[in-house]
C-alpha cells in the first residue's frame, strides 16, 4: 500500500516538475512571440496603426490578394525581408523577430504562421467581392491596426455564426457600391452565395 503512494506520488512530483519545466523555459526576447502562439511576434499597431511613430501601411500592403483573391493571402518572406532591410528595428526585441525573419528567408522557408481567422470548412469567404464594395477589413477582423501581436481573434468577429454574416448581407454598411457604382443596399442571402 505504501508503495502505491510512493509510486502515484513520485510521478505527481514529475509531472508537475515536467509543467514547470516547459512553462519557465525560453529565450528573452522569444516571450512574446512564444505567448501570441505565432513564430514571430508581428505587432500589428506598429505596422497598421496610426498613432505617432507607427507606419500607417494600409492593410492590403501586405495582404495584397485580398481585393482579387478568396483569400488575403499572407505575404511571402522575402516583402517583410525587403523592408527590414532597412528597418532593423530599435530595441533588442524588435531586432530578434527581425532577425528570426531572415533566418527563414536565407533558409528559403515560409514563415509559419498560425491562422487566427478562419470560417467553417463547408462555408467561403471571398474577400474579393467584399474588399471590391468598399467594405472595410476592420468591418469583420476588428480593430486590427490597434493591436499588438495577435493571438486570438477580435470579440466582435462573428465568423463562427452564419447569423453574423446574414445580418451584414441584409443590413450592409452604409457607403458600399457594386462594381457599376449603384449602392449596396442589400447582400443576396442564398444559400449558394457561400456555400458552393
Amino acid at each position: 500500500m505504501k508503495k502505491n503512494w510512493l509510486i502515484g506520488g513520485l510521478a505527481g512530483v514529475l509531472m508537475l516538475a515536467g509543467v514547470a519545466f516547459v512553462q519557465g523555459g525560453g529565450a528573452e526576447g522569444e516571450d512574446v512571440a512564444a505567448e501570441s502562439g505565432q513564430p514571430i511576434a508581428f505587432p500589428h499597431n506598429q505596422h497598421a496603426g496610426s498613432e505617432e511613430g507607427q507606419n500607417r501601411m494600409d492593410c492590403q500592403f501586405c495582404h495584397f490578394s485580398a481585393e482579387r483573391s478568396v483569400d488575403a493571402g499572407i505575404p511571402p518572406v522575402s516583402m517583410c525581408v525587403g523592408c527590414h532591410q532597412v528597418v532593423q528595428g530599435t530595441t533588442p526585441e524588435q531586432q530578434a523577430e527581425i532577425a528570426k525573419i531572415q533566418e527563414y528567408a536565407d533558409h528559403n522557408e515560409p514563415i509559419p504562421w498560425n491562422r487566427i481567422y478562419k470560417i467553417s470548412d463547408h462555408a467561403h469567404f471571398p474577400h474579393m467581392r467584399h474588399v471590391t464594395v468598399g467594405l472595410e477589413c476592420q468591418t469583420c477582423h476588428g480593430e486590427v491596426q490597434t493591436y499588438g501581436v495577435l493571438n486570438e481573434r477580435d470579440p466582435a468577429w462573428g465568423g463562427d455564426n452564419m447569423g453574423w454574416c446574414i445580418d451584414c448581407h441584409r443590413n450592409p454598411p452604409e457607403g458600399l457600391t457594386a462594381t457599376d457604382g449603384s449602392p449596396i443596399e442589400e447582400a443576396s442571402i442564398d444559400c449558394a452565395v457561400c456555400h458552393y
